[in-house]
């Protein structure tokens, strides 16, 4: 079962890392084969299914994205967490955007997807 402090610590780690671009702080929350699923890897990728599986795929991805958009920020609007999930929900230049992580048992992300308001 998460707790509130990991959880609080999650969410703020991750959008620092977003917000400084930088890649290896991004990753160094998700386990080597995590899944990634977003209908934007279809537009940035070509990939049809809209998931990218390994740290390598997404991280290729994810750093596409960081220079297509250099400007990048998200800001954190609230936190929600189940048992073994935590979705961030936050603006960004897409506008509102929700994350969904699965961890496993020693807090990785293992699966991740990601809903936007608009494309």
């Amino acid at each position: 079962m998460l707790e509130r402090a990991f959880v609080e610590q999650f969410a703020a780690e991750w959008v620092a890392a977003w917000n400084s671009h930088d890649l290896e702080a991004i990753l160094s929350h998700y386990t080597d084969d995590f899944e990634m699923t977003s209908p934007v890897i279809t537009q940035i990728t070509g990939e049809p299914s809209g998931k990218l599986k390994g740290k390598q795929h997404v991280g290729a991805y994810w750093s596409k994205a960081l220079q297509r958009i250099p400007d990048l920020h998200f800001d954190l609007i609230t936190i929600l967490w189940g048992v073994d999930t935590i979705t961030l929900y936050y603006t960004g230049h897409r506008g509102f955007s929700a994350e969904v992580f699965f961890l496993d048992e020693s807090g990785m992300v293992f699966k991740s997807v990601a809903h936007y308001a608009t494309l």
